[in-house]
């Protein structure tokens, strides 16, 4: 190990220490210093700048932004503008989009109330709310590493290192990493991070829990012919092009004068390991309900993350000794609301208002039980708890029976405040559920024709990804013989079509004959997803955090 490897790094201590500069953890880091102002809060922030990863459709239930932060509608320049004016749901067949009426979804399905914007632009906007306030925000540094203390407890993580070359060795550019301790420390990474992983299998916090369920979501922004805008509409479909068994769908959102928000979700339990979500995206511009909306329009800009989709039972245990989970590494996403921006500002505010009441009893780095026991009866366990059976249901049965079991169990909980189907459970984890190639029938997808369909490098360039290239690979193989001897001859490597950023390829030394197959990894087209960390099916894959700042850098997403 080198000399500078090896030095000590520079510590620094904090009150609370908080990972991840999304809406989780602002909104922590803002309730912490209204209940009390002299507290040493620092927060850390992979990204190049608050909001450069952040990825949402999004319509925003305000509620939590209104309890966090009450006068924020009469700002000047408010971070949410447009409010939603209409939904739609559609069911689509390759050629047809079939409208269902609006009285048949039930009230917690409706948007009303709600605001079409920018997940991103809402993030930068806490960031200046909470530096107001005396928060140390420090965007560019990952949290690499957990410190414990000598009873097993969080006292706080160390950052990446950074200027480190490919060979693992020191460049000129060499800095060490800063410990940043606390009394208390809060994972807000977003869905499948990569200490929330390391936490939850340390202190083993899923245990006596469902397995935590995904779904890759993958968006567009464009600005389309100001005619066919509709400034606050906001429309979901499910149905084409994905097949019966396989669970996803599509949302359109219309926002600004000429602006719409365009995504697709596939569940990552999907079976056919020749499916491609990102190809599914594509796909689904091309329906003849969807595709008008982009003649002549602009693409602005791509991204793509993991979601928790897992719900009510999928929610580990949120205390560890010396901190919490909050937001999506908790796994507070409501899978049918599409939505869970606000149950992150609710967790964060309510582990702050936990932490505060442990620090003013004189604690620090021990469990904050109460926090633990008091979610399910907050706000964001009544919006968990009436629709935790949508998923499993339609992961059992499919879309068009699932979606009408998930329906009706909706309905009896809103009416009734039960289910006949109690608590469902979610089966075998994601990685799990794909099938060898040889009992499935192979996809083939089109080649994108550059309007309105598109191939992923392309995509990944106007999502302003960057990385040092001289960096140790981050996406890190546990046995690099597994994806050519096992996942290929099995699975026909499924990294490569279910990697939305082209970061996986299988390339041959004859491509005729496919001889000598060789595994790639372009680790600087990465969108810090996660989704290899979440699907390879023999769990293979270790994403870890690049050297801070690098990823993408999303505008307006």
């Amino acid at each position: 190990m080198s000399s500078d490897l090896a030095q000590p790094r520079e510590s620094m201590d904090f009150d609370v220490v908080i990972i991840g500069g999304g809406p989780a953890g602002l909104a922590a880091a803002i309730r912490l210093k209204q209940l009390q102002p002299d507290l040493a809060v620092v927060l850390i922030e992979k990204g190049s700048e608050l909001g450069a990863h952040i990825l949402s459709g999004a319509v925003i239930d305000p509620a939590p932004l209104d309890a966090l932060l009450p006068g924020w509608r009469e700002e000047k320049d408010p971070p949410l503008r447009t409010a939603v004016a209409a939904d739609e749901f559609y069911w689509l067949t390759g050629r047809r989009a079939v409208r269902l009426p609006n009285f048949l979804m039930p009230k917690l399905m409706s948007n009303h109330g709600a605001f079409i914007g920018s997940l991103g632009n809402l993030t930068r906007w806490l960031g200046a709310k909470a530096e107001a306030l005396g928060v140390d925000i420090f965007p560019g540094f990952a949290g690499a590493e957990l410190l414990f203390g000598p009873k097993g407890e969080v006292l706080g993580v160390a950052t990446g290192d950074m200027g480190i070359g490919r060979d693992g060795r020191p460049k000129d550019s060499f800095t060490r990493g800063i410990e940043l301790r606390g009394k208390y420390v809060l994972i807000a990474e977003g869905a499948h991070g990569s200490l929330a992983k390391k936490l939850i299998a340390h202190f083993r916090l899923s245990e006596g829990r469902e397995p935590q369920k995904f779904g890759l979501g993958l968006k567009e922004l464009w600005q389309i012919d100001k005619a066919l805008c509709r400034p606050g509409l906001v429309r979901h479909s499910f149905g084409w092009p994905l097949d019966d068994s396989t669970g996803g769908g599509s949302f359109l959102y219309h926002f600004d004068e000429d602006h719409v928000s365009v995504g697709f979700v596939v569940h990552l339990n999907y079976a056919n390991p020749t499916l491609s979500p990102y190809d599914e995206f594509q796909r689904f511009k091309t329906h003849p309900s969807v595709a008008p909306l982009f003649e002549g329009a602009r693409r602005i800009s791509y991204g793509a993350r993991a979601i928790t989709e897992g719900g009510w039972q999928s929610v580990p245990k949120l205390a560890f000794p010396g901190g919490a989970l909050i937001g999506c590494a908790a796994g507070f996403v409501n899978v049918p609301r599409i939505k869970g921006s606000h149950n992150a500002i609710a967790s964060g505010a309510l582990a702050a208002e936990h932490v505060i009441e442990a620090l003013g009893q004189g604690r620090a780095n021990d469990e904050l039980a109460a926090y633990e026991n008091a979610w399910r009866g907050s706000v964001i366990g009544r919006d968990l708890f009436p629709v935790r059976n949508v998923k499993p249901l339609w992961s059992k049965f499919g879309t068009v029976k699932g979606i009408g079991l998930g329906g009706i169990d909706m309905w009896l909980n809103t009416l009734t405040g039960h289910s006949p189907f109690g608590t469902l459970a979610h089966g075998k984890p994601d990685h799990a559920c794909l099938k060898p190639l040889a009992e499935v029938r192979p996809i083939a997808y089109s080649k994108p024709d550059g309007r309105r369909s598109f191939d992923k490098l392309s995509s990944v360039f106007i999502s302003n990804t960057n990385h040092e290239e001289d960096q140790p690979v981050h996406l890190r193989l546990k046995d690099p013989s597994i994806p050519i001897a096992q996942n290929l001859p099995v699975y026909g490597e499924p990294a490569r079509l279910y990697c939305p950023a082209g970061v996986y390829e299988v390339t041959y030394a004859d491509e005729a004959q496919k001889s000598d197959p060789r595994f790639v990894i372009n680790a600087q087209n990465c969108v810090h997803c996660k989704t290899c960390d979440i699907k390879d099916p023999a769990q293979n894959i270790d994403w870890t955090p690049p050297e801070g700042g690098g990823g993408p850098n999303y505008p307006n997403m």
